[in-house]
């Protein structure tokens, strides 16, 4: 058995993704933010849908061409897939943690 919210670092220099699962058509991962944003240049263009929930924390995710979305504990977004995303910007005075599925 394990828990989410086991094994966070107090220090994070850069975001961490912890797959979970990998399993035939999803993966799930973990991932822990702290003031971490994606970088200027670029943005997320998967080949799957991500379906993304705040479990600690805050966060604020840009879709291309849509205002951006506050996200706080409990919120949940699906990204469907080649939706060009970003993260604009993460708590910088706690850790956010995500989870995200991939199918």
């Amino acid at each position: 058995m394990h828990n989410i919210f086991d094994c966070i670092p107090d220090n994070l220099d850069e975001e961490i993704f912890q797959q979970l699962v990998d399993g035939e058509g999803v993966r799930i991962e973990r991932i822990i933010s702290s003031g971490h944003s994606s970088p200027e240049s670029g943005w997320y263009d998967q080949d799957r849908n991500e379906w993304v929930l705040v479990l600690k924390g805050e966060a604020i995710l840009l879709l291309e061409g849509d205002s951006p979305v506050n996200l706080k504990v409990g919120d949940f977004i699906n990204i469907p897939a080649h939706q060009k995303h970003r993260v604009e910007w993460t708590d910088p005075d706690s850790k956010t943690i995500w989870l995200a599925v991939h199918y």
